[in-house]
């Protein structure tokens, strides 16, 4: 079983490569996990950074003492791959962030759009990003990622055009595609965008608008996939066809 990941903030050892884990982290990787001594550990900044470590102890139940001789940077992959992800209801959208987070998507774009039940506005919506923000650092490390997605604001749907217009390649999962994303011709670099609807489906001023910054509707398949689920399926696709999983 490869190493768990704990994310920290800097990479700075004492003398012999004596690093402490301590805080939130250190806590759970010596009270829940109950790592000891010889065990691996690898440390990460979630932007790429990161460090494999061997476990000398532990000190109390919070501080885990271990073993940093080097630290390494993992390059962002190519293409990019970032998923618009309009609001589902209830516990979905963290649903969609982990396993976006799990297949390996870049980033994730919050979208209110026009049939989306569930809307983001002040301390909820602040609330809501939070909680997306945390399921992508938590399913990071679960996944053993050394570079988590970017989560942002959430955005309207001129400024998802706004994305699209400066894609490389730019899709809207909708059902009047005439061409299956399984087929559709990819870039082997610079930046993939996605679009996932609400359960209530795209609108058409929504789908002409995106169509207009030069997105292109494509199919899954012959079912209909929830939005929650939808987002995951698509980026497996985009993918295994790129390359990323080879």
């Amino acid at each position: 079983m490869t190493a768990p990941v704990f994310v920290v903030e800097h990479f700075d050892a004492g003398g012999g490569g004596r690093y402490v884990l301590d805080g939130p982290e250190g806590r759970h990787a010596v009270s829940v996990k109950r790592l000891r001594a010889g065990e691996d550990v690898t440390l990460t900044d979630g932007a790429g950074r990161w460090a494999d470590c061997v476990v000398l102890g532990a000190e109390g139940k919070d501080r885990l003492i271990l073993q940093l001789d080097s630290v390494s940077e993992e390059p962002a992959e190519q293409p990019r791959v970032t998923v618009v992800q309009a609001l589902p209801k209830g516990d979905r959208g963290e649903l969609a962030v982990e396993t976006m987070t799990e297949v390996g998507v870049d980033a994730i774009v919050p979208w209110a759009a026009a049939r989306c039940i569930t809307q983001w506005k002040g301390d909820r919506g602040v609330k809501a990003l939070g909680k997306w923000r945390a399921t992508a650092r938590e399913a990071g490390k679960q996944s053993r990622r050394v570079r988590f997605p970017e989560v942002a604001e959430a955005a309207t749907t001129k400024q998802v055009a706004a994305l699209l217009a400066g894609a490389d390649f730019a899709a809207v999962l909708h059902e009047s595609g005439d061409e299956p994303l399984a087929t559709a011709e990819l870039p082997s670099t610079g930046d993939i965008v996605l679009v996932v609807g609400p359960e209530g489906g795209v609108a058409p001023e929504e789908l002409a608008l995106f169509e207009e910054a030069g997105a292109r509707a494509y199919r899954l398949g012959r079912s209909v996939l929830r939005t929650s689920t939808a987002g995951t399926a698509a980026a497996a696709v985009l993918l295994a066809r790129t390359g990323r999983w080879s």
